[in-house]
């Protein structure tokens, strides 16, 4: 296999990259596989369950972005790789691990993945999603009640002391580093669709 291409997608928490992610998926199916950088928070073991809760995920600190660097290079020679799993309810990192095989295309989406250089460097092509704020909170607490079992007063408590705060001064900063920006993410039809004819036409080449 050629050397795979890697995109990478940013943007604040609820702007869209998850559905332009599945939007490519569908799209490009088997040539693709997907990580996000959820997956590789740090399991802080250590302290208990209530302490756990109390930490600030939108900080760059929490991601052991060190192992996800590791896997996307091994990824891109063509190795496989066991990338952790990270439990939402118990706030932290789970014994077992996914096998993730090398294709085509390796997506990698997260908030901050612009904010590390070595990260950065690595992407083929990066993309920002770039969503109004009103628009990213409604989400943020939608997805954090439906999918990760949390209350309400809990997911708007922690938009306002550190989700807020850390998406202005590492999320938005960070989209200085873009290679396209993308208003709405995969809402957006005619920027996917001219993202997905760049990625077929790097895969001709």
């Amino acid at each position: 296999m050629e050397k795979p291409i890697i995109i990478g997608i940013a943007g604040g928490t609820g702007s869209g990259k998850t559905t332009l992610v599945k939007k490519l998926n569908d799209v490009l199916g088997d040539e693709v596989v997907a990580l996000t950088h959820d997956y590789y928070y740090k399991a802080y073991d250590h302290l208990p369950l209530a302490e756990r809760k109390q930490l600030n995920f939108d900080h760059p600190n929490l991601f052991d972005t060190d192992m996800l660097i590791d896997d996307l290079k091994a990824l891109k020679k063509g190795d496989s790789v066991e990338r952790p799993i990270y439990s939402f309810s118990e706030y932290t990192r789970m014994k077992e691990t996914v096998k993730v095989e090398s294709k085509k295309v390796i997506i990698i989406e997260g908030i901050l993945i612009f904010e590390n250089k070595e990260l950065r460097e690595l992407l083929d092509i990066k993309v920002y999603v770039d969503t109004d704020a009103d628009v990213r909170i409604i989400r943020r607490i939608l997805r954090d009640v439906k999918e990760r079992g949390r209350d309400l007063d809990s997911v708007i408590t922690q938009y306002l002391n550190t989700v807020k705060i850390m998406h202005e001064e590492f999320v938005e900063p960070s989209k200085k580093h873009a290679d396209i920006i993308i208003p709405e993410g995969g809402h957006n039809e005619v920027a996917c669709s001219m993202l997905i004819d760049k990625i077929r036409a790097l895969l001709n080449e």
